[in-house]
């Protein structure tokens, strides 16, 4: 007999991945069809069996009616005694016949009925009731991992994360147990059906050959050579089955007891004893992801994810095969904040228009999740040693990132860059220069260059602009009678709100790459160092200056004078960061004058980056225009101006959000 080769593995039990869980649909499948056959073969040897006892029953009719002919009194006389001898012959012929007919209907009923029952009631009312358990532990397991899912990450409470920690571990074991028994049992039902298949029908073949033997006993010694040979078979065939599936169920139960002497931490989720790896190229299992539901309603689906590629793919359960969810290419991942769950993170493609937000189940996977992305956002899964090159660049990060969490805090003994001499002011932010070969990144931020992540203002700063006599900036344009006359010879004012990223120092203001490349390592920073809280601000740009006002407090964070702007442009692909550079003055070598030093800042905008370099480009061509009064009336002339004679250029910036556009919660898109 052939051996049977298809089985579910029980090392795939506790991982309950779609995949499993696919084969597992296929066994499903196998019994369902194998119920249905079952029952049809049933009904139609209920109906054999009924024939055959309704055979006996009408035999044993047939022959008490013979016997009764005796006991008629007929008008006309009594029956012909050789009429009544001879129908008792047939009678006593009839009643041996309808022995043998009784006497093969039990034969059927213990032979041919009663094994298909048995193993219809025994076997696959066993995988039935296997079923329904292996479906309510998954059920319970799910539950208990949402509620775990659902623990928040401020103000955590210890015993209510060991009571869920204790819960999940349980219903995980509970699932594991439940799912190895019923493994076990569907691959025994690949032995067990063929028996079954073969039994009922060897026992009714059986069941009528003796009939037939002793109803005709010099006939049936012709069949006894018949009969041995299916006797032999019978023999042969069971033996092999059950050798087999008593070799099966030891590996089976050996595998069983293995798999279940683990230790719990197995079962406990964010109980990784591994380190984290920070180079995989390729990453699969759960997560959960956040879908809107209404226009403030959201849920969590927990979802099964892996990588292929450059792309995220996703694998509902029962599912065949896995679709792709987002195109990783040159994507941006950080982590972020959403509804107080805990290890969430973020994925936005280039172009800032999709982006969803996955949480993961520890802190090892969230980590890992991260990496991964990123490491397949830079394309290295096309080089030719992938592994390396995630290593290399990896440990390029890390060293090259320090967070440092305001302008107060900087590292003491940080690397001094070189700095370079300024080069030309940029004309136009959104124009690309033309250069004979790309920089290096490290001839644009020296290695290892601190960056900060916040503007925090000095205590003495915001004493200084809320005392008597100081003013606080309008954001909007609008002016006093006893503001200063500052305010009201500005031409133009414009607000954006921003989001502040981060700012380092770099080594050249004459090359928007410097931008570009601050852009990367900023947000490399932010998700190696999973810093994610944005503060809002409002960036107003004026024909004079550059400052950041709190949106709360009116009170400027930070302000550049317009001529200290020397570079700025919008990333090329998300179009929402932006970034400018600004030259200062370094006074540590002592010399008079100092040398030249260069800050990139980079923000990320509700608008289009776009506009606001073409705001900041328009106000300094304002700045210009000062000097030449013909040039400034021909630049007011060709722009459109408000009514109180100052630059229109955008509409209100509510416009942009209104349709739903905006964020929730300060959660970057970058």
């Amino acid at each position: 007999m052939p051996a049977v080769h298809h089985k579910l593995l029980l090392e795939d039990a506790l991982q309950d991945s779609p995949q499993t869980r696919s084969l597992l649909s296929v066994f499903e499948e196998d019994v369902g069809m194998l119920t249905d056959y079952t029952n049809q073969l049933l009904q139609s040897m209920q109906r054999v069996f009924g024939a055959q006892s309704e055979m006996g029953l009408a035999t044993e009719q047939l022959s008490q009616q013979l016997l009764d002919y005796e006991k008629k009194n007929f008008a006309l006389g009594k029956g012909d005694e050789e009429v009544i001898t001879t129908l008792q012959n047939f009678a006593k012929t009839v009643g041996e016949l309808n022995s043998l007919h009784s006497e093969l209907a039990n034969q059927m009923a213990d032979s041919m009925v009663f094994p298909l029952i048995q193993f219809r009631e025994k076997d696959l009312t066993e995988i039935s009731t296997l079923k329904e358990i292996f479906g309510i532990a998954t059920d319970e397991h799910e539950a208990a991992m949402v509620k775990y899912s659902r623990l928040p990450k401020k103000k955590e409470n210890e015993k209510l994360k060991s009571d869920l920690v204790k819960e999940v571990a349980y219903t995980r074991r509970k699932q594991h147990q439940a799912s190895l028994q019923y493994y076990c049992a569907l691959n025994a039902l690949q032995y067990r059906k063929r028996v079954a298949m073969l039994e009922p029908m060897l026992g009714y073949t059986q069941a009528q050959i003796s009939f037939f033997k002793k109803g005709i006993e010099l006939v049936s010694k012709k069949m006894d050579n018949f009969l041995s040979s299916v006797s032999n078979m019978t023999q042969s065939v069971l033996s092999s089955i059950q050798t087999q599936l008593d070799a099966e169920a030891e590996v089976m139960r050996v595998s069983q007891r293995e798999f279940l002497s683990v230790e719990d931490t197995v079962y406990m989720p964010d109980k990784d004893s591994e380190p984290v790896n920070r180079t995989l190229i390729q990453k699969a299992g759960y997560l959960n992801i956040r879908n809107k539901t209404g226009l403030v309603t959201t849920a969590w689906d927990r979802l099964y994810f892996f990588t292929q590629g450059g792309n995220l793919m996703c694998q509902p359960r029962g599912a065949v095969a896995g679709g792709m969810v987002l195109d990783l290419d040159n994507s941006s991942v950080m982590a972020v904040e959403c509804e107080d769950r805990r290890y969430c993170f973020q994925i936005t493609s280039p172009s800032g228009k999709t982006s969803m937000i996955l949480q993961a189940e520890s802190k090892k996977e969230y980590e890992e999740w991260i990496c991964t992305v990123n490491n397949i956002s830079r394309q290295i899964y096309l080089t030719d040693n992938p592994e390396a090159v995630a290593i290399r660049l990896n440990q390029t990060a890390i060293q090259a990132v320090t967070p440092i969490t305001s302008f107060e805090k900087r590292q003491e003994g940080s690397p001094n860059p070189d700095r370079a001499k300024p080069g030309g002011i940029h004309a136009a932010g959104s124009g690309s220069q033309k250069t004979g070969a790309a920089p290096e990144p490290e001839d644009l931020i020296a290695p290892g260059t601190p960056i900060q992540f916040d503007i925090m203002l000095p205590a003495s700063e915001f004493q200084d602009q809320n005392r008597g006599g100081g003013r606080r900036t309008n954001p909007f344009g609008e002016t006093d009678d006893d503001c200063s006359t500052e305010s009201d010879d500005s031409l133009l004012q414009q607000v954006f709100a921003v989001r502040f990223l981060g700012s380092m120092a770099v080594r050249c203001g004459n090359n928007q790459e410097v931008i570009y490349e601050a852009m990367r390592q900023v947000l490399a920073a932010r998700a190696i160092h999973n810093i994610f809280k944005t503060t809002e601000s409002h960036l107003m740009v004026t024909s004079s200056s550059l400052r950041l006002i709190d949106p709360q407090t009116q009170v400027t964070r930070i302000s550049f004078q317009l001529g200290e702007v020397c570079q700025f442009a919008a990333h090329q692909e998300n179009g929402r960061l932006m970034g400018f550079v600004v030259e200062g003055s370094d006074w540590s070598e002592g010399d008079e004058e100092g040398e030249p030093s260069f800050s990139a800042f980079v923000f990320e905008s509700n608008t289009e980056g776009e506009k606001i370099c073409y705001t900041i480009s328009l106000a300094k061509d304002i700045t210009e225009a000062k000097k030449d009064p013909e040039a400034l009336a021909q630049l007011m002339k060709n722009m459109p101006l408000t009514n109180d004679g100052k630059f229109l250029l955008l509409e209100p910036e509510t416009s942009d959000t209104s349709d739903g556009g905006g964020q929730e919660d300060l959660e970057s898109e970058a």
